[in-house]
This record gives C-alpha cells, structure tokens and sequence, in this order.
C-alpha cells in the first residue's frame, strides 16, 4: 500500500516525504513543478536511501491522475497540491478558484472511483480570518481576508460534504500556521520561485546577500511592536503531524480537524532578531504599507491535535532559524543550477 502525496515535490511536501518514508510508508508523488523543483525529491532519495516514486502532471489532468491510480496501489492521500500566496491570490482570484478547489474535485473523483476514501488535507489557519482572540482553538468562527483563504474554507465545506454524503471517507483536515526551518541535513527546504512571499526565506536571502532588504508589511498592528504576531512551527514538525494523521485515519474513522501550531506567537521584529543571533549579523529592513489580506495575530491552540494525534511541536525557535540558515547557506540558489 502506497500514500499517495500531491505536491510532494513542494518545501511542506517534500519533508512529508521523508518522514512518511522513515515510517516505513511507501510514497507516491505527482506535482506539476509549477512551485517546486524535481530535485528536492532527489534529495529525499538520499536522506531515506529509499525510493519515491514521482509523476509529474496537474490535477486538472483527471486521466492521466486516473491512470496513476490504475498502476500504483493507492491507499491513502495527503493533498498538498495548490497556489498558496495570499498576495498574488488578491490579484487572481480566478487561478486561484480554478486551480485549488477544481483540482479537489478531481483528485476526490478519481479517489472515489477507485474506493480510496482515506484523504489528509494540506488546510491552513488562515481560515480564521481576523481571530477575536488567541490562541486559536479549532471550534472558533471561520472567516477569511483573501481569496486563498477562501479557497481553504470552500475545501472544508466540501469535505464536509463529501463525509455526510458517505461516511465511508475518512478525512483529516489540518490547519497550519507558519512553516519554517528545513531537514536538518541541510538537503531539502524551502525554494520559493523569484521574490519569497514568505517572511524566513525573505529573510535569509537577505542575510546571505542574495536581497539587499527585508520588507516588513506594517508596523502598526495592535502587537508588542507594531508588527504582525504568527505562529512559526518548524516544517519537520509539521510532516511529523502528517505522519501522526494518517495514523489516526487508519485506526480511527470519521472526519477530523486539527491546528497544527506551536501556541507560541512572534513578531516579524522578533524573527528580525533571532535570525541576526544565528547568523550574526544585521538583517537591513525597511517598513512598508499592510499588504491586502493580512491581520495582526494568529497563533495555535494545538492542544487538541496533543491528545488526539499524540502530536506536539517539539523543535524551538533557535533550531528553526539555524535549519532555515543552514539550508540557505549549502543551497544558496536553492535546487536551481544542481
């Protein structure tokens, strides 16, 4: 029996890979490289010594996703596979629309065709829009700011949906807050295409000289310093989490959500800092107006995914940042030009 792991070749994906294969899973990727390069899973070839077999198409492509299936025993799938950048998706709702929640659809078809009902879903704490306190809890309103979000919130309602209308699906819904770090082999992490949408690996493009600054998207927030507040959990930690999921899935039927989240939130000034500290030296910034979509603080109440998942971040600040830099440092082009 294999996972089946769409957009596995991704920074989340990818080091799912790895822990799914040093949990003696075997491991079935597709991704469309559109956000991700092939390499990476090279990589996981060399940190297991264990084979991952990759298909490069789109979900939007349901015959060529049918005939993954006719050939690889499919048991189970972690569906990462999706546009993720709040900012651009403000600018293109409709790739967005089209992309995320059309590719869903696609992959739950053809899932359903072949009696594979077992589904993690890559969701995202964004769906609790503008929070009216923290740390968050799992029962809390669900709103959103962006069209990303919104995409995330009209994937839970409709495998909601799918659970009602048969309750023979099991399905895990995770919400993360913000992944960074990487494996710390310093083989795989994150490799954002062009200027990073994301704060760490802006930042560590920065220290090693590769950007001349870091833009910080508003100082004046209702936080300790001005800046935006969020919920930084370490990505190995976080694959762990998809581990722990299917493990549930398999021994546990229904349908599920979880935070998967420290409970501990820092300010962009304080990420600034600690990465100053681990790699000794100033990071240049430069403040500059809120970015569409954004909100002032948002950080987990994991305590549910403790005691149903036996699940808990275990990797500190300091170790996400000395991850993040190591990965920077061996790979300071990312997986481009190997």
């Amino acid at each position: 029996m294999s996972i089946l792991v769409t957009g596995g070749a991704g920074y989340i994906g990818s080091h799912t890979c790895v822990e799914l294969l040093n949990s003696g899973y075997e491991v079935v990727v597709v991704d469309n490289l559109c956000n991700s390069n092939e390499e990476s899973l090279k990589r996981v070839r060399k940190i297991t010594g264990k084979e991952v077999k990759f298909y490069k198409i789109d979900l939007l492509d349901k015959s060529a996703l049918t005939e993954i299936f006719h050939k690889e025993n499919i048991d189970s799938v972690i569906h990462f596979a999706g546009l993720k950048a709040v900012g651009e998706s403000v600018s293109k709702p409709l790739e967005y629309y089209y992309n995320n929640i059309t590719g869903t659809l696609i992959l739950c078809d053809v899932m359903r065709q072949f009696g594979v009902k077992d589904i993690v879903f890559s969701s995202s704490a964004t769906v609790y829009g503008n929070p009216a306190t923290v740390p968050i809890k799992e029962n809390f309103p669900l709103s959103v700011t962006n069209p990303y979000g919104r995409t995330k919130l009209m994937l839970e309602e409709i495998f909601r949906d799918i659970y009602n209308g048969d309750h023979n699906w099991n399905i895990i819904m995770l919400r993360y807050f913000n992944p960074i770090g990487a494996h710390e082999s310093g083989l795989i992490g994150e490799d954002p295409n062009g200027i990073p949408n994301n704060l760490v690996p802006f930042i560590t493009q920065v220290a090693s000289g590769k950007l001349n600054e870091l833009g910080i998207y508003g100082n004046d927030y209702d936080t300790p310093d001005g800046s935006g507040v969020r919920d930084y959990i370490h990505v190995v930690d976080l694959a762990l989490g998809h581990v722990k999921a299917i493990e549930r899935l398999h021994n546990k039927h229904g349908i599920f959500v979880y935070n998967l989240g420290t409970g501990i939130g820092y300010s962009v000034l304080d990420m600034v800092n600690a990465f100053s500290k681990v790699c000794e030296k100033e990071i240049p910034y430069v403040i500059k107006p809120r970015r569409p979509g954004d909100i002032a603080t948002c950080y987990a109440d994991a305590s549910l995914a403790k005691k149903e998942l036996g699940w808990s971040a275990q990797r500190s600040l300091k170790e996400m940042c000395v991850d993040a830099w190591r990965w920077q440092k061996n790979n300071p082009n990312g997986y481009q030009n190997q």
